[in-house]
């Protein structure tokens, strides 16, 4: 991937500052959970590692819920130092505090609790949660987040005869700490030394089926640097849902998965009764990982038989092609009983244009990252606090530019301004030589465009203005 595969990718994010609504309704149920945050031994590649585990469980336990629920999620840290859950791809709505990432929230101390309130109001989907500071995603402490339809809302398909989560992504060997000593000494990671399947290596996990029957697989990608090709041996998947958004339902022998990523897909058990390769495998690296799992038939008296299904490994066109084909059901109720395709998107007159290019400049020695020139560094008050209560000297608003300068890279706590219930239209444009994803926290985004080359404003000719998905984390190849 040379740079002459400089791409961009717009979005049109509506109501991208604060949309929210009011976070209780007496109605909807409550579902508590009480979680212990710890370290634990585990092995998920055959090596002993200190791990963060929540109630003993890496994975951590999932959370099973439905449109509107309210969850109250007490969070106790027992680790030995700050510790925060961020919920991916879960909207915030007037509560951003509950977000769970730097600038929003106060970490949890060592030895305390924090009671996350969350409510899943007007949403579907499958997600996930992850701990946000201090590098301890690559320790555990993620799980899986899915948010079915209430009873009276029809899904457009079947109801499965059963569902699978399944978290998968790179993984290292080393301690959390030593990897974050890596990136705050000004050096790039090193290749990751394999990949999980739900917490586990290859041949860890099975997952079992009946002849005849549909399956729902709700897959995420909990990685740390690296794009992912997701493939059963034999079968084909039908996606149908992407991040909260029903999808046309276009059926694929392989599915990229971006960084954050999330995606369902029905399968149909109807080959021959025996197993068969669960196959994940990197995407855009030289060399190339693979971890594998079972897809067993009740029954089977066979083990998996021939080689793995192999999938793509660099090429990129075919990666765009297929985020391309993914678009929203417009025949589909959401979360409510109105169609997705009554948000008339493209009929938006949005008011301001953000382009954002990312870049990977060495300063004082050290090897940091860039949006237009700006490199961000911490404030010591989270920037949520210093805003509410008006605290000076934190940060300055518009300290990163709406636009690449093309000047010299400097260090800022870069914060940049917008107008309340503003319709924006927001432009990645990626120059490295790797796929950058790019997630908007507590907050969906229409993609209406994505292609190679530099962005220019003949490129609108070229957005979906009509049936596009919304969703959460995005690619920039």
């Amino acid at each position: 991937m040379g740079k002459e595969w400089r791409s961009w990718l717009s979005l049109m994010a509506v109501a991208m500052m604060f949309l929210h609504v009011n976070l209780v309704n007496g109605d909807d149920p409550y579902r508590f959970y009480t979680w212990n945050v710890t370290y634990g031994d585990i092995y998920p590649l055959g090596v002993k590692q200190q791990g963060i585990l929540i109630n003993r469980q890496f994975p951590g336990p999932p959370i099973q819920c439905v449109t509107n629920d309210n969850l109250i999620i007490n969070v106790f840290n027992s680790l030995d130092e700050p510790f925060l859950i961020s919920w991916n791809g879960v909207e915030q709505r007037r509560n951003s505090w509950q977000d769970g990432v730097y600038g929003t929230t106060c970490p949890i101390p060592p030895g305390k609790n924090f009671t996350y309130v969350l409510q899943v109001k007007d949403q579907i989907g499958s997600f996930y949660y992850f701990p946000s500071l201090a590098f301890h995603k690559a320790a555990g402490g993620f799980g899986s987040i899915n948010i079915a339809s209430r009873p009276r809302i029809p899904v457009p398909f079947p109801p499965p005869a059963g569902e699978f989560s399944i978290l998968t992504g790179d993984w290292f060997k080393q301690n959390h700490t030593d990897l974050k000593a890596i990136l705050d000494g000004g050096h790039d990671l090193p290749f990751s030394d394999g990949l999980l399947i739900n917490g586990r290596g290859s041949n860890g996990y099975t997952f079992p089926v009946d002849q005849g029957k549909t399956y729902r697989f709700r897959i995420s990608n909990v990685g740390l640097t690296t794009s992912v090709n997701f493939r059963i041996q034999g079968h084909k998947m039908m996606v149908v849902e992407v991040e909260g958004t029903h999808t046309v339902q276009n059926t694929y022998d392989s599915l990229d998965i971006h960084l954050g990523q999330s995606y369902s897909v029905l399968l149909t058990a109807d080959q021959p009764v025996q197993d068969y390769y669960i196959v994940v495998s990197t995407r855009f690296t030289s060399q190339v990982l693979n971890v594998m799992s079972t897809l067993r038939y009740s029954n089977s008296a066979g083990t998996v038989s021939g080689p793995p299904p192999g999938g793509p490994t660099i090429e990129i066109d075919w990666s765009l092609n297929q985020a391309r084909s993914l678009r929203r059901n417009l025949s589909a109720s959401g979360p409510r009983p109105n169609p997705q395709g009554s948000y008339h998107y493209g009929l938006i007159n949005t008011t301001r244009t953000i382009r954002l290019a990312n870049s990977a400049p060495i300063i004082n020695g050290k090897q940091r990252y860039a949006i237009n020139s700006v490199s961000f560094i911490p404030a010591d008050t989270p920037l949520k606090l210093a805003d509410h209560f008006n605290i000076p000297g934190v940060f300055t608003l518009g300290s990163i530019p709406d636009s690449p300068t093309g000047s010299g890279v400097y260090l800022q706590t870069s914060v940049m301004a917008a107008d309340f219930r503003a319709y924006t239209e927001v432009i990645f444009e990626n120059i490295e030589d790797n796929v950058q994803s790019y997630h908007i926290d507590g907050h969906h985004f229409f993609v209406v465009g994505m292609g190679g080359g530099e962005w220019t404003p003949a490129s609108r000719l070229t957005y979906n203005l009509r049936d596009t998905i919304s969703r959460s984390t995005v690619q920039v190849t």
